[in-house]
């Protein structure tokens, strides 16, 4: 088997592996040993070695859906720790938004919609940015706002709330190392600096 035919197996098995898991397995703190070695293997397999040059950008940039999170996301991680009313709250789903620019950064709006018990449906959304110099692969990013809005209040589909926005001032704003460690036009594989590994499906795109 080449390459190529190898990378799409491995591709195809993940993601059918991470349909098995279910949503709200695949992105709360539940590490799976299989899922952490297809990534891996496919990691070693990158078709793109240098995701943040500006001839990737364009297949950098979009709107990715977050199918599988190693030992979860801020939030998940955060509804564990709250234990009873934790376990009570179902994540609809988790999702980046990418806009490249042609000045080594990109904006991103990190997003999450989730049913709370008896308050209906709320979206939370971090607004940042990603910085590199001539590193390719590797970025610094911040978060310059959050907001959170409540888009189904009581359940009831057409009663919203505005959403309330938070800046973070500037003396406050901490930055992250991130590592785009996969890509092609159908996922992504980033990783944070502690080794938290995140698969990304393009939305709406088909896998064969």
């Amino acid at each position: 088997m080449n390459a190529e035919a190898t990378r799409l197996s491995l591709k195809n098995e993940l993601l059918q592996r991470i349909g098995e898991l279910g949503l709200q397995q695949s992105i709360f703190p539940s590490t799976d040993e299989t899922c952490d070695r297809l990534v891996q293997q496919l990691e070693n397999i990158n078709p793109c070695d240098r995701p943040l040059s500006i001839d990737r950008l364009s297949t950098l940039a979009g709107d990715w859906e977050l199918i599988y999170a190693s030992r979860g996301t801020v939030v998940t991680r955060r509804l564990v720790s709250l234990r009873g009313i934790g376990a009570r709250v179902k994540i609809k789903r988790v999702w980046q938004t990418l806009v490249a620019s042609q000045t080594n950064q990109i904006f991103a709006a990190n997003c999450a919609e989730f049913d709370l018990p008896l308050l209906g449906e709320w979206r939370l959304q971090a607004d940042g940015v990603w910085r590199w110099d001539r590193e390719e692969r590797d970025a610094k990013v911040s978060f310059g706002a959050f907001s959170v809005q409540a888009t189904k209040l009581l359940g009831i589909s057409n009663w919203s709330l505005p959403a309330l926005k938070i800046p973070v001032l500037q003396s406050m704003r901490k930055e992250a190392l991130w590592t785009t460690s996969y890509l092609d036009s159908q996922i992504r594989v980033g990783r944070g600096a502690t080794g938290n590994l995140f698969v990304f499906r393009r939305q709406e795109a088909m896998f064969n």
